[in-house]
């Protein structure tokens, strides 16, 4: 997420669930970052500076090392057709802003994404 206070309040909520939290602002750090250290779940905004979310999902798809990754939209785009063409990006769930917490929560337990 560019937001960095939105960022930083999401990764301190995941990180006292007890997830690993890796954040970047920007897509190119966070397409480098995860080849370097695969992530099991990325969360992605869908509005970010230089490239949109879904690009950036479509480029994590194409890396052998995040190809399996879950991928995630957190995003303020809430009809359908945004929808739609996140999941066509590869995005495996959608999540409109303000996030639900108990359904993030229940992606990342089905995910195993736990610490």
């Amino acid at each position: 997420d560019d937001n960095v206070d939105a960022a930083s309040m999401l990764a301190m909520l995941l990180e006292i669930d007890g997830h690993e939290v890796a954040v970047e602002h920007h897509p190119h750090p966070a397409l480098e970052r995860a080849r370097a250290a695969p992530p099991q779940v990325c969360l992605l905004d869908i509005g970010l500076p230089d490239m949109d979310g879904k690009e950036l999902a479509q480029r994590l798809r194409a890396q052998p090392e995040t190809a399996n990754s879950l991928l995630v939209a957190i995003t303020g785009y809430g009809q359908d057709s945004d929808r739609a063409c996140a999941l066509d990006a590869g995005f495996d769930h959608y999540l409109v802003k303000p996030i639900d917490t108990a359904k993030l929560g229940d992606i990342l337990a089905e995910a195993g994404a736990a610490a």
